[in-house]
């Protein structure tokens, strides 16, 4: 029935980052503290009732009203919003048939639809650009190619195509690529794409980027086709190349006209291209962007000497290797690195790497390190954090590593300069990682220690029936102590943020209780006063707060026999469990609490009198112990100090609804005292009450006052009479 608020409430105004001295992370508190644009709630809302506003068709897919029409920058966000809420399936995706949305730059990233909705949604469009990146198998690389083709002003207009991580059957050879004339940025990243593939792609007119990272290509000699139009070429693991490294150089050298190559790698592949390329001089002379992150035997002095040679360089990639670590790449006016040597170079290499995994995982190690001790608030590098974690759900490296520095992040104070939009979603991902890895225990330890933040636990929006869940099954593992602590602190605080039926629901409910009121005999007998104890009592008294089912358990657990000794319970506002309380040995116990010199014991001992007392039918036979405990519990009333004291447990109630029936009894002001006195206290020192509830006890208060004249006149009446 009650709770304490955490030690650690904090407010919820945040303070910004210096602008000065972070911007970036400046820009992100602006952003996510933001409101989210109308369009997008009007899109949200739409996608959301999407069923209800179209039509049928007969074949089962959906149309829209034949008097919507969508603008193009509209219909494309649209699009984007539905691929990104995973809602584009064959059934939704019929609504861009015909011409009620133009659509130009088309976003299907992950999305789960056939190669037959893909040609009717999509390939009648004037697409400019398609994102096609990691689409279901239903949708394979060749019938993409295909639909597009079969747009005469697609072949000579579509400008970039991206269909990184995108199926190809087995039994598809040569990838068709050639009469899509107007491409100019292609990538097939971690697709089976061969030599002859890229012999194709290389005939194309108007190409200027191209990415063939980790595909199956041997050879890049194609790549002369296109030497004097070719302004950027990424390479990353290209582990199936067959050339020698002079053959590689011979055709790098030829590329005059590349600003932008990637010739990362994995470190444990231990190449040395890129070692030999940074002894060229003669190669590379318009290049602004260089990466070279994992390559072997990279120094310093290597890298800067190559740079010098080219001062127009604005970016090198050296993560995963030995150089970046000179005063020169902290020096260099408009140089940026992504490395691992700061946090710079770290956040660099966050946003760079946020599609590859084995250099978010290197990258998040280095932050881990740098963070481990971080006294500063970092919004931009906690939302770079979130977006690896998004990228690569299903890497335990990354979702671990990510989580340990999401705790570096928002532990202590630090949450408290973080937006909470940015905070849920990071608290989110690390539920979606502890489903995807259910038997991790280092993560789900990051996920526990992430909770007991008060910011976190008690500000920020994620699905508190999950984390109830989560918290409870590991309540019950029998941790080490410091974490069995953590786990019932946080749960303490969740059982109030539920709902009693959702406490109903909730399985691990019998065994939570069972674990806590174990807990509590284990210290009792020890005689141990510890914040383990604390912690487990408040977490007991609210699990049964309004939640008969967790009362039940309480009592069928021998939950009464050990409160005995304790007896801070609050199973008394349930009626169908108070005829168990009424014995002998119970009430002693409480009649002898409820003298007290501790504020609190008195509190609480006359909160469960008030409630037993409230319930004629149980004192039949005792109707003089009940008025004799009445009499007590005015008496000790008297004596309190004022309801605004200042109590140890500053508590609160997750409703007042167990306090009507006492507000109403008038035939026992005792107990319209105490409940009066109590939820005045709570809204004279809880902030969370608004001032329109104390309106209302005051009021409730006059009101009872004037009952009680009109009686005393009535009274006063027939006696005169």
């Amino acid at each position: 029935m009650v709770h304490f608020l955490h030690p650690g409430h904090t407010p919820r105004n945040i303070v910004p980052p210096d602008a000065q001295k972070d911007a970036l992370g400046c820009c992100v508190v602006q952003e996510e503290a933001s409101p989210y644009t109308l369009v997008n709630i009007c899109l949200n809302v739409l996608i959301a009732n999407l069923e209800k506003l179209c039509s049928e068709r007969p074949d089962g897919t959906l149309c829209l009203p034949e008097h919507w029409n969508f603008p193009q920058e509209v219909a494309d966000r649209f699009l984007r919003v539905m691929t990104w809420q995973g809602k584009l399936t064959d059934r939704t995706a019929s609504i861009f048939r015909g011409n009620q949305m133009k659509l130009k730059l088309v976003n299907i990233q992950k999305a789960k639809i056939s190669t037959a909705a893909f040609i009717k949604a999509f390939c009648h469009h004037k697409l400019i650009e398609l994102n096609a990146t990691a689409v279901h198998a239903d949708l394979p690389v060749p019938d993409i190619i295909s639909g597009l083709c079969s747009n005469s002003w697609i072949q000579q207009n579509l400008q970039c195509l991206l269909l990184d991580s995108t199926s190809i059957p087995q039994n598809s050879r040569l990838l068709f690529f050639s009469q899509l004339t107007g491409l100019r940025i292609l990538s097939v990243f971690n697709v089976c794409f061969h030599t002859e593939d890229l012999a194709n792609v290389s005939q194309l007119p108007r190409l200027e980027s191209l990415d063939i990272s980790n595909t199956l290509v041997t050879d890049i000699s194609a790549l002369l086709t296109c030497k004097d139009r070719l302004k950027s070429l990424t390479m990353h693991y290209l582990k199936c190349l067959t050339m020698t490294k002079p053959q590689i150089l011979a055709v790098i050298r030829e590329l005059k006209c590349l600003l932008h190559l990637d010739i990362s790698d994995h470190r444990q592949l231990k190449s040395d291209l890129a070692f030999h390329l940074l002894q060229q001089k003669d190669i590379l002379p318009n290049v602004v962007s260089l990466d070279i992150s994992g390559g072997n035997c990279i120094t310093d002095e290597a890298v800067e000497l190559f740079i010098r040679q080219r001062p127009a360089m604005q970016f090198v990639g050296l993560l995963a290797t030995d150089a970046g670590y000179s005063d020169f790449f902290t020096t260099k006016q408009g140089l940026r690195v992504a490395g691992g040597a700061s946090m710079s170079q770290i956040s660099e290499a966050l946003s760079r790497y946020r599609n590859r995994s084995c250099f978010m995982k290197e990258a998040l190690y280095r932050l881990f390190t740098e963070t481990f001790s971080m006294e500063v608030t970092m919004p931009a590098i906690l939302k770079l954090v979130a977006v690896g974690m998004r990228n690569h759900p299903l890497d335990l490296r990354v979702q671990f590593t990510a989580s340990a520095c999401a705790l570096n992040l928002t532990r202590q104070g630090l949450a408290k300069g973080m937006p909470v939009r940015l905070l849920s979603e990071v608290t989110c991902l690390l539920f979606k990682a502890l489903k995807n890895f259910p038997h991790y225990q280092q993560l789900q330890k990051n996920c526990l220690l992430s909770l007991t933040n008060s910011r976190i636990l008690v500000d920020v929006p994620f699905d508190r029936f999950d984390a109830a869940k989560f918290v409870m099954r590991w309540l019950c593992m029998h941790e080490n102590p410091k974490m069995q602590t953590m786990a019932v602190s946080v749960t303490s605080i969740l059982a109030l943020q539920l709902s009693p039926e959702q406490m109903a629901q909730l399985e691990e409910l019998f065994m939570a209780v069972k674990e806590l009121l174990a807990i509590v005999k284990q210290k009792t007998t020890e005689n141990l006063d510890d914040v383990t104890l604390l912690f487990t009592l408040k977490a007991l008294w609210n699990l049964t707060d309004g939640s008969p089912a967790a009362c039940k358990h309480f009592i069928e657990n021998q939950g009464l026999e050990i409160f005995i000794q304790v007896l801070e319970n609050n199973i008394a506002e349930v009626r169908e469990l108070s005829s168990k309380l009424v014995t002998e040995d119970v009430l002693k116990h409480i009649n002898s609490l409820l003298c007290s010199r501790e504020m609190e014991v008195s509190y609480f001992a006359a909160g469960i009198i008030a409630h037993l007392t409230s319930d004629r039918q149980l004192w039949i036979s005792r109707d003089f112990q009940r008025r004799t405990l009445l009499q007590d519990l005015h008496a000790t009333i008297q004596n309190w100090p004022s309801s605004s004291c200042k109590m140890t447990a500053l508590v609160t109630y997750r409703s007042f609804k167990t306090f009507f029936p006492l507000l109403g009894n008038f035939s026992q002001p005792e107990v319209q005292l105490w409940a009066l006195w109590a939820m005045y206290h709570v809204c004279s020192k809880n902030r969370m009450y608004s001032t329109y509830i104390q309106n209302i006890i005051v009021f409730h208060l006059f009101f009872c006052v004037m009952i009680k004249f009109e009686m005393d006149v009535q009274k006063l009446s027939t006696s005169v009479l």
